[in-house]
């Protein structure tokens, strides 16, 4: 067998602008490999081959299983939250064609974990066995210890006793974080947020996958709305429902959100994604319900149950189908939290969901003065304590929404309502969609605050806010003082809708490239914005600067369409300039 790298590229050679068939031909080719869909035994070769010839959409409906559909791992690998000595591993076993995630059935089935240093697991250097049960719905999480720090390590499961003894999930490949006094001259990470699984495919994993497998990333930062909550056909682009949801209601129970995400992890471009790299993650508000607070969101109704109970099932799903570290807020615990680089970084990530007051909606001046929070206290002083005591030469901040403020002001009506129910900004200056750092002024302002001492006090340290949520890219400077203390770099959404899908016209329209120069020219610390594009964020950080290029896909429609990169935006601590 050759190495993962080989491999994974083999896999993922068929993610070009090919028909659906061949493109399922050549990632089920490989699949039993390492990436994609793991091998059963002689026995079920031939229904393997049989899947072939169908369609891509067939691949992708958990409520449709049949004995020739059927394995026990139908939902790949996944690591996440490395830390110089551990990780964390997951997987999902489906012990029977009914144990569908969110039927709460099936038998439990014990699990053998296997972690070596080289893909043929000839070095195996940490292995044991767990048993999960429905009660989690059959996922599972390890965690090992004793692993060497900035090591690449491999790793699968295989199931332990039963019919299916000995069966074993796709091999997965992971990444240790430097020990915290290693000094590594770069740091890669993906980032990416909000894939609306009806508005399109999932190209950028594809990508993700690809250049993880050559070393290219360490670590994929997702910024949250990793699932969508919405019924379907509610939330689909331009070109209509281009794969339908599952269930096809607004998921409101634990066992919804459970088959949702089970929906989304038989994607396949989502699993080479997962399986290649090391993920650290943070949830925003699709997970919940759409601009979700504390206690409720705006379209929470008495017909949607009690509110508590909807946000504990969907904070409980998210933590079962993630590899994720941590204990929900409805539990006691709390999953913002920090990981470390060596010198280079430290990656915070913030929770912007659980302790938030509710937005203030018929007074936008009141919101402005008044002290709502949109972190809570424990939290802004723990974030606090990280940014006033800098231990590595950047802090990047991962912040599901935009801390940035923008104006529209005198933007043309029509492209001006479209910007405004995008990125929440509006037409007189004022904010518009409060469910931003706009709607929470006063802890950006003692946000800011923290900033500036902390660039007077602590020069050779940098901050790097990493956004998402509002389905565009955008490069700024944060001032304050009349200097910048900061910079913003966001990435656009893996496919939900955008500007164009807004206003119903193709991509890079004459409506988007003026919108686009307008807000150039009236907001002088945004360096760079597209409105259009559908993709994700390479992040390079180096001693020097902290990057992000933007890498687009070309089509959001098509599985596997091809990927490239467009604009790079580069802070070295003082300005953000931008390279074609």
């Amino acid at each position: 067998m050759g190495s993962f790298g080989d491999i994974a590229r083999t896999a993922l050679q068929p993610f070009q602008r090919v028909s659906r068939r061949n493109f399922l031909r050549g990632t089920m080719g490989v699949g039993a490999l390492t990436l994609l869909p793991g091998s059963l035994n002689t026995a079920n070769a031939g229904n393997f081959a049989d899947l072939i010839d169908r369609d891509l959409r067939e691949r992708h409906e958990p409520d449709a299983l049949n004995p020739a559909e059927f394995r026990p791992f139908m939902h790949g690998v996944a690591s996440g939250d490395p830390l110089p000595h551990s990780v964390v591993l997951w997987t999902r076993v489906t012990p029977s064609p009914e144990a569908v995630p969110g039927s709460s059935k099936g038998l439990p089935v014990r699990l053998r974990w296997e972690i070596a240093t080289d893909v043929e697991f000839t070095e195996i250097v940490k292995t044991g066995e767990e048993t999960t049960t429905a009660e989690r719905d059959h996922t599972l999480h390890v965690e090992p210890w004793g692993l060497n720090p900035g090591t690449e390590y491999f790793y699968r499961f295989s199931i332990v006793g039963g019919k299916f003894d000995g069966v074993t999930a796709p091999i997965g490949r992971t990444k240790t974080a430097p020990a915290p006094n290693d000094t590594p001259d770069q740091l890669n990470l993906a980032v990416c947020s909000c894939a609306n699984f009806e508005s399109g495919y999932f190209a950028a994993y594809s990508d993700i996958a690809r250049r993880a497998a050559d070393g290219d990333i360490d670590v994929v930062v997702h910024l949250g709305d990793y699932i969508y909550e919405y019924a379907s056909g509610l939330y689909a682009g331009k070109y209509g429902v281009v794969r339908t949801h599952e269930p096809t209601w607004e998921i409101v129970s634990l066992s919804d959100y459970r088959a949702r995400y089970g929906r989304y992890r038989r994607d396949y471009e989502l699993q080479a994604a997962h399986a290649a790299a090391p993920w650290v993650v943070m949830w925003d508000d699709h997970e919940i319900a759409n601009n979700a607070w504390e206690h409720g969101a705006p379209a929470h109704t008495g017909w949607h149950g009690d509110w508590e109970q909807r946000r504990a099932s969907a904070m409980q799903a998210y933590l079962e189908w993630l590899p994720v570290r941590g204990l929900a807020p409805t539990q006691g615990g709390h999953i913002y939290r920090s990981l470390r680089f060596g010198t280079l970084a430290e990656l915070t990530m913030l929770d912007l969901r659980s302790y938030r007051d509710k937005p203030e909606t018929l007074n936008v001046k009141r919101s402005l003065e008044d002290g709502r929070t949109i972190m809570g206290a424990e939290q802004f002083d723990w974030l606090q304590r990280k940014l006033e005591r800098p231990e590595t030469r950047w802090n990047i901040v991962g912040t599901s929404v935009m801390v940035s403020p923008v104006s529209l002001v005198n933007m043309d009506t029509r492209m001006g309502d479209a910007v405004r129910k995008l990125i929440g900004a509006d037409c007189d200056g004022l904010p518009y969609n409060l469910d931003q750092w706009d709607g929470y002024m006063a802890d950006r302002a003692r946000l800011m605050s923290v900033l500036t001492k902390r660039a007077e006090q602590h020069p050779d340290s940098g901050t790097v806010f990493l956004a998402g949520d509002i389905h565009s890219e955008w490069a700024t400077e944060l001032e304050a003082g009349g200097r910048t203390v900061a910079a913003e770099l966001v990435c656009t959404s893996v496919s939900a809708p955008n500007i164009d899908d807004a206003l119903g016209l193709p991509i890079d329209s004459q409506p988007s490239t003026q919108a686009e120069a307008h807000l150039l020219r009236a907001n002088p610390a945004v360096k760079h914005v597209d409105l259009d594009a559908h993709g994700y964020g390479l992040v390079s950080i180096t001693r020097a600067h902290v990057s992000m290029t933007y890498l687009r896909v070309e089509e959001v429609t098509t599985a596997g369409s091809p990927i490239a990169p467009a604009r790079t935006a580069r802070f070295n601590g003082a300005t953000v300039e931008i390279t074609a």
